[in-house]
């Protein structure tokens, strides 16, 4: 279902010149990437719970573990980068197509992905000086960072150190990117006179804004919340939320409320009944 929703908003915004717009084309990036990330965990989960084998090698342990961030990191960076783009389409109208040009929008998708794989490439790298224990339980569905560190036998402070100062400092840059837009944002809305402009304003940031929340609070809850035996369930819950339910879950809030969307997909519907009646 995640394959088949997040491939039909990507087709859509590729295959109608309706959505070749910037919101559009993050939208398709934000699509493929969920796509991706949860094409990292769900397969092996899957096969895991069908053969009831649940064992995995160190290497490909470290392999899940560095596609993982590389995704997850993009997304992140992705969700800033559709911030900044309902800014400036809702501050600065009339300057929307000068800044947020095709140009523009590329190479921001292009730092988006290379940013992600090079946090990930970095992390994975001093992953690399760690040895680990060979009979060891991860009490998690997929293999993570933290997970790992548990299981080391060597002593992990120089990774955390570097996950507290890159990660953090990265973190918090990012953090800020994504919801600081929203002050402003909110108060231009707020001094629009009309209520159909002020509705039509909050319709476009909504959508955004319930993903950005649902991503974060998973994230939050996962790997800011101090552990204990009480939260290790709670935390693989959360875990599939935000590594399955959530890639799912996204393209639905997206296409349930625009209008666009909708009517690109009814578009494409007949279009395909026309083809199967001829």
């Amino acid at each position: 279902m995640t394959v088949i929703t997040n491939l039909l908003i990507f087709f859509l915004v590729l295959t109608d010149y309706h959505l070749h717009n910037p919101m559009y084309y993050f939208l398709a990036n934000l699509a493929f990437l969920d796509m991706c990330y949860s094409s990292v965990t769900a397969p092996r989960m899957l096969f895991d719970l069908v053969t009831k084998s649940r064992s995995i090698s160190i290497p490909a342990c470290i392999a899940q573990v560095f596609f993982y961030i590389s995704f997850i990191g993009s997304e992140v960076f992705l969700l800033s980068a559709m911030s900044y783009d309902r800014y400036i389409a809702i501050c600065h109208p009339l300057h929307y197509k000068l800044i947020m040009s095709w140009r523009v929008c590329i190479r921001m998708a292009f730092l988006v992905w290379v940013a992600g794989y090079s946090i990930s490439l970095v992390y994975t790298l001093f992953l690399l000086r760690l040895s680990f224990c060979r009979t060891t339980s991860i009490h998690n569905f997929f293999c993570d960072l933290p997970h790992l560190y548990q299981i080391t036998c060597t002593n992990p402070f120089i990774n955390m150190m570097v996950i507290f100062v890159l990660g953090g400092s990265i973190g918090l840059g990012v953090f800020l990117l994504t919801f600081l837009p929203y002050v402003y944002i909110f108060s231009t809305i707020l001094r629009v006179r009309s209520k159909t402009g002020k509705r039509k304003a909050f319709s476009t940031c909504t959508s955004h804004l319930t993903v950005v929340f649902i991503f974060y609070g998973c994230f939050i809850f996962i790997y800011l919340v101090p552990s204990s035996n009480y939260m290790v369930s709670l935390n693989k819950l959360f875990t599939v939320i935000y590594s399955l339910i959530n890639p799912l879950l996204n393209p639905l809030i997206y296409s349930l409320r625009n209008k666009d969307l909708m009517e690109a997909l009814m578009k494409s519907y007949y279009h395909l009944k026309l083809i199967q009646a001829s």
